[in-house]
């Protein structure tokens, strides 16, 4: 077991030692934002880990304000904003080290009925749904996200007062690979990075990124399901690092006219006996399986894009010759493409650009994996792999806006076939909450068109 990772046993005993006073209770909802309780360890111990607990419903049916909409079967004014249980994951369960005394749980959530049958719009149990449909077949999906994010001199609440105008990014220009720039910020990324390892996570690197104040910190692959818990407590996690050093940091996709925050999506897979099952020639795109399975992601990327990419900021980011993808194409580590093959031998993989920092992992990896299953099902022929600049091609493009990926995702079948259609239904609903809302909202750029000028 990794160093911050406990038994129930251990918390326990560090509960009666009094090392540990509360225990966070948590899931993840549509927006991949950590929610839930901060209970008394007591009280967890002796109560939450037989019984479980309850949250409002409404944690899957309202937007990134917290506000109550319409629109959804499962959770509305008209079912009474009942309850759903949340019942922790053990395995999930781990140590805090940005807060004293503190441990963590993850749950997946449930009906308040005598069968804990499963809520289907949870993002954790769509990605349970997908890994399901691998395992099938004898398969089982590995993950790695590499989630970028810009660092302010300015305080979150600060920054909240003048309206996010105006910040100061921690490095003044582009440092990109570069030690004397990351060593800027060296002590807030040391303390995320050791203090993410104290939680459980297996850290690699960090390292600068183009726009200024931009960052990078990468974790080794795991058990998709691993990698989405541990990349939802890491970005929450970094958050309150920050906050507690005067910082703030934000993922949001495209924060201004420079390089966005990406969230690359590695993905490779293994057999019952724990074997690669992509590796084979990469330039042709690896083993028979890998090539259908890559072949899926092609067919599908743009019904499932949504996923990816689910707030209207989020498409901002695809830009020509910005390292963000716009052409729906695959190419041997050619970082143009919205598919990107990488690796060797064992190692052989492939990565999706499309989703940023924004990005829910849990959705982001179904969509990967559902479309893979889709081009394994029908054993799609995998087109020869894009050589040169796609940008400059004529391949299909990303969609640009959330209203058109919304558009495609809820008519797509092969959506409903892998998901279900009240799973499509209900996201279909959320990007059509978030569509409204921006529609109705003036901004700074229409004010400083049209306040005098026009």
């Amino acid at each position: 077991m990794r160093a911050g990772m406990l038994t129930a046993a251990e918390l326990v005993q560090q509960v009666d030692a009094g090392t540990i006073d509360t225990v966070l209770v948590a899931m993840t909802d549509m927006q991949g934002r950590l929610q839930g309780k901060r209970c008394s360890a007591r009280y967890f111990v002796q109560e939450v880990l037989e019984h479980a607990t309850e949250a409002c419903d409404y944690l899957l049916a309202v937007d990134v304000e917290m506000t109550t909409v319409d629109g959804y079967e499962m959770s509305s004014w008209d079912t009474g904003y009942g309850d759903f249980v949340l019942k922790p994951d053990l395995d999930t369960l781990r140590l805090v080290p940005w807060l004293p005394g503190t441990a963590l749980v993850l749950c997946d959530v449930e009906r308040v009925d005598p069968h804990g049958t499963p809520v289907t719009a949870s993002p954790r149990q769509i990605l349970r749904g997908q890994l399901d449909r691998l395992a099938e077949l004898g398969l089982h999906a590995y993950a790695g996200t590499e989630l970028e994010f810009l660092v302010f001199d300015d305080s979150y609440e600060s920054a909240f007062r003048g309206g996010y105008r105006e910040l100061t990014p921690a490095n003044q220009y582009n440092v990109d690979y570069s030690m004397l720039g990351t060593a800027r910020v060296e002590p807030l990324l040391r303390r995320i990075r050791n203090e993410m390892s104290g939680a459980g996570m297996y850290v690699e690197s960090a390292k600068g990124e183009c726009n200024p104040g931009q960052h990078e910190i990468a974790f080794r692959y795991d058990e998709a399901l691993i990698t989405c818990d541990n990349h939802s407590i890491y970005k929450t996690g970094a958050k309150e690092i920050a906050a507690q050093e005067g910082r703030a940091l934000t993922f949001m996709a495209k924060y201004n006219e420079r390089e966005g925050n990406s969230c690359h999506i590695h993905l490779s897979l293994r057999n019952d006996a724990g074997e690669p099952v992509f590796p084979g020639d990469a330039a042709d795109g690896g083993s028979p399986l890998m090539r259908h399975f890559l072949a899926g992601q092609l067919a599908c990327l743009r019904e499932f894009t949504y996923l990816l990419a689910p707030n209207i900021n989020s498409y901002k980011r695809f830009q020509a010759g910005s390292f963000a993808p716009t052409a729906v194409a695959w190419g041997r580590d050619n970082r143009t493409c919205a598919l990107r093959v990488v690796g060797h031998g064992p190692a052989l993989r492939f990565e999706n650009r499309v989703p940023g920092g924004d990005v829910n992992p849990y959705l982001a990896v179904a969509a990967t994996i559902a479309a893979g299953l889709h081009g394994v099902q029908q054993e799609l022929e995998l087109e020869p792999e894009f050589q040169g600049n796609a940008y400059l091609s004529d391949r299909p493009r990303v969609p640009r806006t959330l209203r058109d990926a919304a558009q495609l995702f809820g008519e797509s079948t092969i959506a409903r076939q892998a998901f279900g259609q009240d799973v499509v239904a209900h996201y279909r609903n959320a990007a059509r909450v978030e569509i409204d809302a921006y529609d109705a909202a003036v901004t700074d750029w229409e004010r400083m068109r049209g306040f005098e000028r026009l």
